[in-house]
């Protein structure tokens, strides 16, 4: 449970939603790591369901672009890394 996540994405934060058996998020996960133009927050979904219900997240990796604690926008499945960069922009 990341029971300071409001606090969390108060500055810029891509959030990671995804789960260990998720064969598109262990794809993701390396890409994610490289990733040096925004900090990165993972959320577990299995552990974390409160979260994942509480930002519609029905799907599989989901990343969420947040500043100031609200929600940029978002991205549903794999994204390649010059997509993502793009994305995070």
């Amino acid at each position: 449970m990341i029971n300071n996540f409001d606090e969390l994405i108060q500055e810029k934060v891509l959030v990671d939603f995804y789960a260990n058996w998720c064969g598109p998020c262990k794809m993701l996960s390396p890409i994610l790591e490289k990733l040096e133009e925004v900090k990165v927050l993972k959320v577990n979904v299995d552990e974390n369901p409160e979260l994942a219900r509480k930002y519609g997240v029905m799907s599989i990796p989901c990343l969420i672009l947040f500043d100031k604690g609200k929600e940029l926008k978002r991205n549903v499945g794999f994204i390649p890394e010059n997509k993502l960069k793009e994305f995070v922009k």
